[in-house]
């Protein structure tokens, strides 16, 4: 009996050893993410997954660190691992949000929306959450006109290459055939008015676009301490 109770003790404390190497990873992991060292912060998240592969802390965090990195597809199956670990609401709906800034940021507003909603469902009160869901509603809304906008920008750029080849045309001929009338002088200053109007609009859609993309930014979740 005393020499079953000294197993038991041993395998306990053999898993009590297991879980704060893991434990210690994540919070080593902490401090080198919050200090911008997110390399660093990703080689102890991987740790931590190796010594437990069914915490979704050490998921999520390794998430964050990646995300932080700009590798965004491995992020992201960071993210799904960790949803599907996570049981608590609260850690659940931090998942699912950042799941949904990594899609918003590649204009997957669909897949953004469904990932806002499901954080939503997690954390009703989260405002940050239902501020990025509502824009990605409406960008999702407004996506049709600026892929025509998008469509009227590549033809105008192509009828200022026609316009350019047939300028160079011309001077071509003019040098072959030195004995040709030159041009009229009102179709000329008609040709370099619509090559400034055009020049005008295609400013003011790339004005447009820059505003629409300041806008597409969303409200991004901060990596939480006490994970």
């Amino acid at each position: 009996m005393r020499r079953l109770l000294s197993i038991l003790c041993s395998f306990i404390f053999v898993l009590g050893v297991q879980a704060q190497n893991d434990r210690g990873h994540i919070r080593l992991g902490n401090r080198l993410f919050h200090q911008q060292k997110f390399e660093q912060a990703e080689v102890e998240y991987r740790k931590a997954v190796g010594k437990n592969s069914a915490n979704p802390q050490a998921h999520y965090n390794l998430g964050c660190a990646l995300f932080a990195q700009k590798k965004d597809s491995a992020a992201v199956k960071q993210y799904e691992i960790a949803g599907r670990l996570e049981k608590t609401s609260r850690r659940k709906a931090m998942v699912f949000h950042n799941l949904g800034v990594v899609c918003q940021q590649h204009q997957l507003y669909q897949q953004a929306i469904t990932a806002y909603e499901e954080s939503l469902r997690n954390n009703p009160n989260d405002n940050e959450t239902r501020y990025n869901l509502a824009l990605c509603k409406k960008l999702l809304k407004n996506q049709p006109r600026q892929n025509q906008n998008k469509n009227k920008q590549d033809k105008n750029k192509q009828n200022n290459k026609k316009n350019n080849r047939q300028t160079q045309n011309n001077k071509n001929q003019d040098k072959q055939n030195p004995n040709n009338q030159p041009q009229p002088k009102e179709q000329m200053s008609k040709d370099n008015a619509e090559q400034l109007l055009n020049a005008a609009m295609q400013e003011e859609q790339a004005t447009q676009q820059r505003l629409k993309d300041a806008m597409r930014q969303p409200q991004r979740r901060k990596l939480q301490k006490n994970w």
